[in-house]
């Protein structure tokens, strides 16, 4: 049986680990490396690292801190922000990453994805979606509209519609990470994520709204996610990774033993 994948999430800026709520209010929570050593050792299945203000600063991501990250563990991990050609990409993963996660970049560029998939394999190209709840509209007919840098720019574009094309396009993985319920700590977006998993052949991450085990589980369960990105339940120490998979092996739930 496949296991589940839990999978924190340092969102970067500045250098240092932050934590908002619906992509506003961030604070910083502590050190990337420091962080992404301890997160290893304590049975996290694999990494994600954001630069969340690159694309919206129009700016390389922080090669430095991406190879600091990498020498300290040895999990898959994925980078994303600020990517924009295929040197971008080819420096990330020359920096030690395993994963890229395109985003905005991809949505002003979808060619991105197709390129990235034909230098290094659909296994390493992962499209990242920052999906809000809208109005439905001829546009958005299913009333998940993606949006673009950190959240702050409105696309008119569907995000069904927008998962299906990135794995058209060579996409080997998506996350669904909704604006809505980012940082929020009440459970993820169920309905989006079950929809999306339907829709596509490949693995499909849940992202947004984790703030105890039995979210993972209902996300796991009822919507078919392979695996789910946490931050907050972890950032703060209220859950740790073995106590998450201690429940969800006592609910049946596959997943990876702890070391």
């Amino acid at each position: 049986m496949v296991t589940k994948r839990i999978i924190p999430c340092l969102d970067v800026r500045d250098g240092k680990v932050t934590k908002g709520i619906a992509f506003k209010g961030n604070i910083d929570v502590g050190d990337p490396v420091k962080m992404a050593q301890f997160y290893y050792e304590n049975g996290a299945d694999e990494l994600v690292f954001y630069d969340i203000t690159a694309s919206n600063e129009k700016r390389d991501i922080m090669i430095d801190v991406v190879s600091a990250v990498a020498s300290e563990i040895f999990i898959p991990f994925s980078v994303g922000g600020g990517l924009r050609t295929i040197d971008d990409m080819r420096a990330v993963l020359l920096a030690g990453a395993e994963k890229i996660s395109i985003d905005s970049g991809a949505v002003r560029n979808p060619n991105l994805i197709s390129e990235g998939a034909e230098a290094f394999g659909s296994q390493c190209m992962v499209l990242s979606m920052q999906v809000k709840n809208v109005e439905p509209k001829d546009q958005v007919p299913s009333g998940y509209e993606i949006y673009i840098d950190g959240g702050r720019r409105p696309m008119g574009l569907d995000a069904l519609e927008w998962s299906q094309r990135g794995v058209e396009l060579g996409a080997g993985e998506l996350v669904v990470n909704s604006i809505d319920q980012d940082g929020t700590k009440s459970g993820y977006e169920l309905d989006l994520t079950g929809k999306i998993a339907e829709l596509v052949s490949v693995p499909v991450i849940a992202s947004g709204g984790a703030g105890k085990p039995e979210h993972l589980q209902d996300v796991f369960i009822k919507s078919h996610a392979d695996a789910a990105i946490v931050a907050s339940i972890t950032h703060y120490g209220e859950f740790s990774i073995s106590s998450i998979k201690s429940y969800l092996q006592q609910e049946n739930v596959p997943v990876r033993n702890i070391w």
